[in-house]
C-alpha cells in the first residue's frame, strides 16, 4: 500500500491507529526520493540515514517532509544550490526547522532551487535542471522547483519553500499543488539564506489548503532572532478553514485578465483566462461577491522593473559575505582580493553575476535617486493601491502566470513586455508582505494551472478560508502528478 500520497491528517490518523509506522513512511519517502531524482533531478541531498520519530498528538510527528536547500540545517549540507556553498555544512538549524524538529517531523531530503532563490525557472541549480513531474520537458518554475516537484510526485505531503517574488506560488501552479506564503514575519527568517530581506518570506508547498495551514501553524511565531517576526499566537489557521465564505468580497484586476489587452495571445493564455473566469463563477456560486476593478496601467507596468531593482540591490548587499574566506571553497590568488575575485568569478552562475551587476549599479551614489529610491517610491504606491482595495475586499484573485509550465527548450528567462505583468503580479504580495496562496484550478493540455488569492497583512485566516472553500468546490485537491504522454 502507498502512503505518501495521503494528506497530513490522514497519515496522522493511520499512525495513531498503528496502521502504519513512521519507519514505513520514511522508507517509502526515501524510495520515492530516489525515483524522482532519476526522473526530475529535484534534490541536492537525500538523507538516506533519516530516522523515524515518535508519534505524538502533534499532527506532523513521524511524517516525512522536504527542506528547500536555502534553509540552514545543522550538520546537513546546505548549499543554496550554489557552487559557492557546495560543501557548506551549518552548525545550526533555521528557526522553522527547529519548530518542525520539536513537532517530531522527519526531514528526508534537501530540495534543489534556482541559485540562492534568484530565478523563476528551476534551471540554475548547481546540481542541474529540475524537471516537472507532469512532463519532464517542462520546467517547474522557481525558485522552489525541487520542493514543488517532490510534493507533486507524492514524495511527502509537504515541503518548505521560500518566496521573494513568487518562488513558492508559481512552482505550485506549474506542479498542480498548493503554495502558501504567509504574512511577512509570521514565520521567522532566521536561518533562511537571505536573498532580498524586505521581500523574503518562508512558506510551504502542500497538496491541499488544510495541510498548508497545519504546517504554518507549527512553524509560525515570534522569534527573538528575527526582529521582523511578530506574535501570531492568536491566529489558528486550521480552525479558520471552515469553508463558510458567504458574504465575503473579492476582486480581480480588469487590466490583467482582459483578453483584449493581449495582442497575438497564445491559445494557452486564452484558455488560462477562460479557466480563470470559470473559477470566478465558482466563487460566486459559493456566495462570494466578486467585482472587477481597475488599476492604473502605468503602476502595473512598473511592477517587474521595481522588483528587479530592489531585489538585486538587496541581494548585492546580502551576499557580499560570500567571499570564500569565511566559508565556502577557497579561491586561488596571491592575496585575499585576488582570492575573493577568483571565488566569486568561478562560483556564481551568469544569472547571479548579472543580478549583482544590476544591484551594484542601482546602489551607486550617482544612480540611487534615479533607480533605487524611485523603485522604493513606486513600491509604496503599489502597496498603498492594494491596501485601498483591502478596505473593501477580503482578497484579490488573479490567474498565476500566462498558462501551464513552460517548455525547458526554447523558453528564455526574459519577460515578454506584453504579458510581463500577468507573469509577475505575484510580486505585489512580497512588496506589501501580504498573505498569498496559490491553488490548482484546472488543466490545459493535460498540464495543471493555478489561481492566486492575496489578502491584507495579518488576515491569513480569512485568505486561507477563501482558498479552502474554493478548493473544495473544485476537483483538484490532493493531486499527484501523472506524466502527460
Amino acid at each position: 500500500m502507498k502512503y505518501m500520497d495521503k494528506s497530513i491528517s490522514a497519515l496522522h490518523e493511520m499512525l495513531m491507529n498503528k496502521e502504519v509506522t513512521s519507519e514505513q513512511l520514511v522508507e517509502e519517502s526515501l524510495s520515492l526520493s530516489h525515483e524522482l531524482q532519476e526522473k526530475c533531478n529535484a534534490f541536492v541531498t537525500i538523507l538516506d540515514d533519516a530516522k523515524p520519530q515518535t508519534v505524538t498528538d502533534n499532527l506532523l510527528s513521524g511524517i516525512p517532509y522536504g527542506v528547500k536547500d536555502n534553509y540552514s540545517t545543522k550538520g546537513i549540507l546546505s548549499t543554496g544550490s550554489s557552487n559557492t556553498l557546495k560543501d557548506y555544512v551549518p552548525f545550526f538549524d533555521a528557526t522553522a526547522i527547529e519548530k518542525l524538529n520539536e513537532a517530531g517531523a522527519v526531514k528526508v531530503n534537501k530540495t534543489a532551487l534556482d541559485e540562492f532563490g534568484m530565478g523563476g525557472t528551476g534551471t540554475t541549480c548547481h546540481t542541474g535542471i529540475v524537471k516537472n513531474p507532469w512532463d519532464p520537458t517542462r520546467m517547474c518554475a522557481g525558485s522552489s522547483a525541487g520542493s514543488a516537484a517532490a510534493v507533486a510526485f507524492g514524495v511527502y505531503p509537504y515541503a518548505l519553500g521560500s518566496d521573494t517574488g513568487d518562488s513558492i506560488r508559481k512552482p505550485a501552479a506549474y506542479c498542480g499543488i498548493v503554495g502558501y506564503k504567509p504574512t511577512y514575519g509570521m514565520i521567522s527568517r532566521y536561518g533562511l539564506f537571505a536573498f532580498a530581506s524586505s521581500l523574503d518570506h518562508c512558506g510551504v508547498l502542500t497538496r491541499n489548503v488544510k495541510d498548508a495551514a497545519i504546517v504554518v501553524d507549527t512553524m509560525k511565531g515570534l522569534d527573538p532572532k528575527d526582529m521582523t517576526s511578530w506574535d501570531s499566537s492568536k491566529i489558528n489557521l486550521q480552525k479558520a478553514c471552515t469553508g463558510d465564505v458567504k458574504g465575503k468580497k473579492i476582486c480581480y484586476i480588469k487590466e490583467l485578465v482582459d483578453k483584449n489587452r493581449y495582442k497575438n495571445a497564445s491559445k494557452e493564455l486564452l484558455e488560462h483566462l477562460d479557466n480563470f473566469y470559470k473559477t470566478i463563477e465558482i466563487a460566486r456560486n459559493l456566495g462570494i461577491e466578486v467585482d472587477e476593478v481597475s488599476v492604473d496601467e502605468k503602476l502595473l507596468n512598473a511592477i517587474p522593473a521595481v522588483y528587479v531593482v530592489i531585489s538585486c540591490a538587496e541581494a548585492t548587499s546580502n551576499m557580499s559575505n560570500l567571499t570564500g574566506i569565511i566559508f565556502g571553497p577557497r579561491g586561488q590568488g596571491d592575496n585575499y582580493i585576488d582570492m575573493m575575485k577568483d571565488h566569486r568569478t568561478k562560483g556564481f552562475s551568469p544569472l547571479i553575476k548579472r543580478r549583482f551587476v544590476i544591484g551594484s549599479y542601482v546602489l551607486q551614489k550617482e544612480n540611487q535617486e534615479r533607480y533605487f529610491k524611485n523603485a522604493q517610491r513606486v513600491r509604496r504606491l503599489v502597496v498603498d493601491c492594494w491596501k485601498e482595495l483591502y478596505k473593501t475586499y477580503d482578497a484579490v484573485i488573479l490567474p498565476v502566470g500566462t498558462g501551464p509550465a513552460k517548455p525547458l527548450e526554447g523558453s528564455v528567462d526574459i519577460l515578454d513586455k506584453n504579458t510581463a505583468v500577468l507573469e509577475e503580479h505575484l510580486q505585489i504580495g512580497n512588496f506589501g508582505g501580504f498573505p498569498s496562496i496559490t491553488i490548482p484550478n484546472g488543466f490545459i493540455n493535460g498540464l495543471p494551472v493555478g489561481v492566486n488569492l492575496t489578502g491584507n497583512c495579518y488576515d491569513d485566516e480569512n485568505v486561507l478560508n477563501l482558498a479552502y472553500a474554493l478548493e473544495n468546490a473544485m476537483e483538484y485537491k490532493d493531486q499527484i502528478a501523472k506524466e502527460v504522454l
